[in-house]
């Protein structure tokens, strides 16, 4: 079975859950966040949670469909959708999403950017090459708990 969710799906729910904390998350902090969403995604599960591409650019991973949705905030703070519905997203994946916000969102963007540059999934894919499911799925379990 395929993903599920669009990137948008899963953006959308961390402007929602920035909004709750009276937060807002620029464009830059949202694609990390995404990223890292996906990728521990397949690092635990092995699958995929949406079939957008993500893509290595000099300032990390970035799902480009995303990109063009959110570039015209720049680098201020992108708003929520007021007509997003969060239970739109099945309480086991936001579960895990609200565990990808709660370790990763509390970090600046610039922060997550310096992080994402030591996964060898975006070293492998920069300049601008595609990051595959299965180079993300190996570098990123180095995120996952050892329990």
């Amino acid at each position: 079975m395929g993903p599920n969710y669009t990137a948008q799906d899963i953006a959308n729910y961390f402007l929602f859950r920035a909004a709750k904390d009276e937060e807002l998350l620029s464009n830059l902090k949202l694609q990390k966040l995404v990223y890292y969403a996906q990728g521990i995604h397949l690092a635990y599960n092995g699958t995929p949670i949406f079939k957008d591409i993500i893509k290595g650019w000099t300032y990390g991973p970035v799902v480009p469909t995303l990109y063009r949705i959110y570039k015209q905030y720049g680098a201020g703070g992108v708003p929520s959708d007021e007509s997003f519905n969060p239970k739109s997203i099945d309480k086991d994946m936001r579960e895990f999403l609200d565990g990808i916000y709660k370790a990763f969102g509390q970090f600046s963007a610039t922060r997550l950017m310096d992080f994402t540059h030591t996964d060898q999934c975006w070293k492998d894919a920069h300049p601008n090459g595609i990051i595959s499911h299965k180079s993300m799925q190996e570098s990123l379990k180095k995120y996952l708990k050892n329990d």
